[in-house]
């Protein structure tokens, strides 16, 4: 069975672009492959977050993860930094990359250009611990999206460039996870590009949100002064409200509010309203079952067991090979 694997770092809640992004599809993903979802832990390290952040954000996202409807009987999921043939294998491909190379990579010379004043070389070597999460498992297919792509690409030439050195054909060449192109993707309540915790904090819909705060956002959400004629293209603000409400609501309610633009007699605030309460109604059992969870140390502590064991059962196969590969033996 082919091996999927996918990580997300520990930064805070979940919102609503995440689940549709990516979440709604792993869950069908986990019926049909053999799926790895880790939480990528040492990532975060760049930014030299607080102990008890780190600690309390990998509970966060593990919690999401299990009320999003992934299943740790089906899928392996596990912390990255319980995972340490991670490291080695970092520390391995980092002896086949050269510098130049990576100081190339967009996502570094991006970085650097925001944030200066820690240029570490965690940033700098970020794509030989993303290739070692992939290779660790022997992935096939990893969904990315495009601003990853580059690190992908990068993944498969180390890949390819171990093979070469060592003469085998030990590691697959990935590929990225393709979900089709009928994948909704979520905007940003401020008329922005898509969701991201980076329009800031009124602009995202979590999955913790609570109705009143939901609420609250989206009658917030940016609109014009409404159609001025029959069947008009929509501004993206307002074409960004209706893919909200796509996502989310029943067909006849959206063709309801379609049909009330097309005739100019759309009340934004009414479509605002209907699209708090279906958002709420959408939202309301994963943020119940976040709380559940996240209550509940014992099952935490299981899943977390469980994870670990079946990610370094795997990591501990590929590093005991990529070792007798390399020349290091036991005398």
């Amino acid at each position: 069975m082919e091996v999927i694997l996918s990580g997300m770092r520990p930064t805070g809640n979940l919102h609503l672009g995440n689940y549709f992004g990516a979440l709604k599809n792993y869950i069908s993903l986990q019926e049909l492959y053999n799926c790895y979802f880790f939480i990528a832990d040492y990532h975060l390290l760049t930014t030299h977050p607080n102990p008890e952040d780190l600690q309390q954000n990998v509970k966060t996202i593990l919690c999401q993860y299990i009320a999003c409807g992934l299943n740790p009987e089906k899928a392996t999921i596990y912390v990255q930094s319980s995972v340490p043939e991670v490291a080695e294998l970092y520390m391995y491909l980092n002896m086949l990359t050269y510098v130049g190379e990576l100081q190339r990579v967009a996502a570094f010379k991006e970085k650097v250009r925001q944030n200066p004043n820690n240029v570490n070389a965690g940033l700098l070597t970020y794509p030989t611990l993303m290739a070692a999460d992939i290779l660790i498992h022997k992935a096939t297919k990893v969904p990315v999206g495009k601003d990853q792509q580059q690190h992908l690409e990068m993944t498969r030439d180390f890949a390819e460039r171990f093979n070469k050195m060592y003469k085998t054909d030990y590691f697959p060449l990935p590929v990225g996870f393709n979900f089709g192109d009928d994948l909704i993707k979520i905007p940003s309540l401020d008329g922005n590009g898509k969701m991201s915790k980076s329009y800031g904090e009124q602009a995202t819909i979590y999955l913790t949100d609570e109705p009143s705060v939901l609420k609250k956002k989206i009658m917030r959400a940016k609109t014009d002064s409404g159609p001025t004629e029959k069947n008009q293209t929509k501004p993206q603000e307002i074409e960004n409200l209706f893919t909200l409400m796509r996502s989310v609501s029943k067909p006849e309610v959206v063709q309801q509010f379609e049909d009330s633009y097309n005739d100019c007699t759309i009340r934004y605030g009414d479509m605002k309203k209907q699209l708090a309460e279906d958002m709420e109604i959408f939202i309301a059992p994963i943020r119940e079952k976040i709380k559940e969870i996240s209550a509940n140390e014992e099952y935490l502590k299981k899943v977390v067991n469980l994870g670990s064991e079946k990610a370094r059962e795997s990591a501990s196969k590929t590093i005991k090979e990529v070792r007798e590969i390399i020349g290091f033996k036991n005398f």
